[in-house]
């Protein structure tokens, strides 16, 4: 990288970083906005080219492995739909007792338990995806503002 970086080259590589956080107000919005903001200023500026590049790379990626660890769960919710048909399932058989009010619970009559680890699992595992890249995001964008590289981890290289 250059060693002298202009403060438009700065500020423009850490709102690219920024731009990211879009993807909360507009769908896909952490590829559109850096792509668009990459792509204007990449032949100008090998910072702006190089962040641009780091920014998109680790979208991407977060995108895939959140893809990946929502295709895992996908066996685990198929092998509970047969039992939606069973009507013991709901304790739709026991609606006339309504008038007893015999309430029993029993880890027996819980029949969601082999659902809730894979997807309690999963669900643990998008909310640190999530937390990845907002943590990252954030150094990025303070790291390239202040005139230092940034290399992000867990990161593939789709764009070189």
């Amino acid at each position: 990288m250059a060693t002298t970086l202009t403060k438009h080259e700065r500020n423009l590589s850490a709102i690219i970083h920024a731009s990211t956080f879009s993807k909360y107000f507009i769908p896909f919005g952490n590829f559109i906005l850096p792509l668009i903001l990459w792509t204007a200023n990449k032949k100008e500026y090998e910072f702006v080219d190089y962040n641009g590049k780091q920014a998109l790379n680790f979208q991407i990626s977060m995108f895939l492995y959140s893809v990946v660890v929502s295709l895992i769960t996908i066996p685990f919710f198929i092998g509970f739909l047969p039992d939606l048909f069973d009507w013991n399932f709901l304790g739709i058989h026991r609606l006339s007792d309504l008038n007893n009010l015999n309430i029993h619970i029993s880890s027996d009559d819980f029949r969601f338990g082999r659902l809730f680890w894979p997807a309690g699992i999963t669900g643990l595992l998008h909310v640190a995806l999530v937390i990845i890249n907002v943590v990252y995001t954030i150094l990025a964008t303070i790291r390239t503002n202040e005139g230092q590289t940034f290399k992000y981890p867990l990161t593939i290289k789709f764009i070189k």
